[in-house]
Order: structure tokens, then sequence, then C-alpha cells
């Protein structure tokens, strides 16, 4: 399962650091990062800190991606563009319905289940352990251009030509096998073959 790497056949770009008051890089996921539909999920977004970004970063995107799950593409929890280069943070709970927590200028793109905010972790019971790569990307454009309306691979696509860093962490999530996910009520039953993620 970990074979996948979702930066294997990206560009190459500087490191630089992104930490979190809400997960350690390889922990798991608290219960209220986890989706509504279970125990305790509450589909609040992680607070973020970043340091370091390379010169010449003119705007931050913010995603949230589990390469493990069961649908041959993978699913994308939240993707945040034009973050300003004066910000260097974002609050728990920044990703809600309206992105209140998030700076001016910024926006959410849809997520895999199509709503424009953070959607928690809910890997299928018995699938074992997910990762959810949150990454902070540091770009040389102030506007990535991106409609609001666009999925988070276009935004990663249009990125690729503008990216100087990338800052990472890890977190896990799992469902054991006796404790069956349900899906959360907000995720379209045409998305629940992830069951979901």
């Amino acid at each position: 399962m970990y074979a996948n790497d979702p930066f294997a056949r990206l560009p190459e770009a500087a490191s630089f650091t992104v930490t979190s008051a809400t997960v350690a890089d390889g922990a798991a996921w608290p219960p209220e990062q986890h989706a509504s539909g279970l125990p305790g999920g509450r589909d609040i977004s992680p607070q973020l800190s970043w340091s370091g970004a390379p010169a010449g970063t003119r705007s931050y995107a913010v995603t949230v991606y589990d390469p493990d799950a069961p649908t041959g593409s993978g699913f994308w929890h939240w993707a945040v563009a034009d973050i300003p280069a004066t910000v260097t943070a974002l609050p728990a709970g920044a990703g809600d319905d309206t992105g209140s927590g998030l700076p001016e200028g910024a926006y959410q793109l849809p997520n895999d289940a199509r709503a424009a905010r953070y959607i928690g972790a809910a890997p299928p019971a018995g699938h074992g352990p997910h990762r959810y790569f949150v990454v902070v990307h540091a770009l040389g454009t102030a506007s990535i251009g991106v409609p609001a309306d666009a999925t988070p691979a276009v935004l990663g696509f249009t990125m690729a030509g503008h990216i100087l860093g990338r800052a990472v962490l890890t977190a896990t999530a799992e469902t054991p096998a006796e404790t069956p996910a349900e899906i959360p009520a907000e995720i379209p039953a045409e998305t629940s073959a992830e069951t979901s993620v």
C-alpha cells in the first residue's frame, strides 16, 4: 500500500517546515479531524504553522491528500489556494463551510466529496492505516488563477510550474474491521465507494 509516493513524479522543490498543534508528523489524527459520520468526527481542519519558505515565495497553497484511498486516484480532503505570502499559519477549523479562518484572498476548492471545505478522515473499515499528506506549497506567483470550482488535481497540475518549496506533514488514520465506518452525511452516495477516505 505504501509504495505509492504522491511526490514521485512532481517537480523537485526545496523543503521547508510545517508543524501543527493538532497532530505531530507521523501520528494519528485526533477524532476531531475525522469525518463527522465517525465517532468523535467533526471535520475540523488542523492548525498549521510554517516557516523557512524559499525566497521569492509570493503565495501558498495547502492540500490534504490520502493516496491510500481505494479509488485508483486517492482522495483529496482539502485544498486552499492563494494564501498570501505574509501568512504563515492557519487556525484549527479554518476549513469550515465558510472558510472563516482563511486570510483575505484565499479560497477553498471542492474536495473529492465536492464540498469546498475540509472533510475528515474515514478509511474503510479493515483497510489498514491510511496516510494523510498535509502539504504547504510555496509558490512563485501571487495568484494561481485556478477557478474556485476546479478540482484539487487541476490545482496541482497548475501549481507544478510555480512550486518553489514544499513543506510536508503526514498524519494517519485507521478504522478497525470490527468497527465499520459510516459514510458521513455530507458525502454524496456516488462517492461512497471510498467509504470514505
